[in-house]
């Protein structure tokens, strides 16, 4: 059985996501339909590209991911579909794809041709679900688009490290539930400028100098519990999905408050990480 999955900022009030489920079931019985998330902040590419990336591996090879984020047809705002990774994604040529694209290369490519084919003014509905239902009878790219060789990027999507490789100054790209702050900064990435260094990590006026393995880890659980005073303690961690996030421990937007309220941190705000010379005596040392 295919699965389609479906992820949108049209959230659950409206009657959106309920009529593309049923367009799609009038196309294809058989069918699996799977939300990831209807809940990404209005035209938020950078957000939609997180989402996708963190959540499409998880699902088989030939599943059909449709992205209805900022997706009304324009000369500047293409449709198209991408074969990457054994997977099948459509979508707005609107940056959403960057983000997986730099992991890894889509192997094919098209901008999608059908729309004079098609009257509508709601595109995910009456567009990506013909193009979704067609790859699910097996069908191919080329007979919904022409093959083309590049994707929109997503600004600010890698971060950048100054001449003197002792700064990265990277960026939020997304709040997740708990108020948690994700950056653009991924291990691998700062591990390759770090070199063993000690560091910096500013946001705002907030700084930080230890990278924790899990949340628990900011807990000394030599004290008492009743006696501890961790909740609502800033920290910085390499989040499951290899970024650097800003967190407060088990933070509730409502009660202990969270990175984002408590820090003012939100999207695209800058997040810098300054590198310490090493001491001279160890560079006398490693140079022996």
């Amino acid at each position: 059985m295919a699965i389609i999955t479906l992820t949108t900022d049209f959230g659950e009030k409206d009657h959106f996501a309920g009529a593309i489920k049923g367009a799609i079931h009038s196309e294809l019985s058989d069918i699996n339909i799977v939300d990831i998330s209807h809940s990404i902040s209005p035209f938020d590419t950078s957000e939609a590209a997180y989402i996708i990336l963190n959540a499409y591996n998880s699902f088989p090879k030939g599943t059909i991911h449709i992205i209805g984020i900022d997706s009304e047809l324009s000369p500047e705002n293409k449709h198209i579909a991408v074969s990457l990774d054994d997977h099948y994604f459509i979508c707005a040529n609107n940056g959403i794809m960057s983000m997986i694209c730099t992991e890894i290369a889509p192997e094919k490519i098209v901008e999608i041709n059908i729309h004079d084919k098609i009257e509508t003014s709601f595109p995910v509905l009456d567009v990506f679900v013909k193009v979704a239902c067609h790859i699910a009878r097996g069908g191919t790219l080329e007979v919904i688009g022409k093959v083309i060789n590049t994707i929109k990027p997503i600004k600010n999507l890698n971060p950048f490290v100054n001449d003197d490789n002792n700064q990265i100054i990277g960026s939020v790209i997304y709040i997740d539930n708990y108020g948690n702050v994700v950056t653009n900064i991924k291990r691998k990435f700062f591990e390759s400028v770090q070199k063993t260094r000690a560091f910096e990590i500013s946001a705002r006026n907030h700084k930080f100098k230890t990278i924790y393995q899990k949340y628990s880890d900011i807990v000394n659980f030599d004290i008492e519990e009743s006696k501890r005073n961790d909740e609502g303690k800033g920290m910085v961690v390499f989040n499951s999905s290899g970024h650097l996030e800003i967190a407060v421990y088990k933070s509730n937007c409502k009660t202990v408050g969270s990175a984002s309220t408590l820090m003012g941190l939100k999207t695209m705000d800058t997040v810098t990480v300054n590198f310490l010379p090493v001491p001279s005596t160890l560079q006398r040392e490693n140079s022996l």
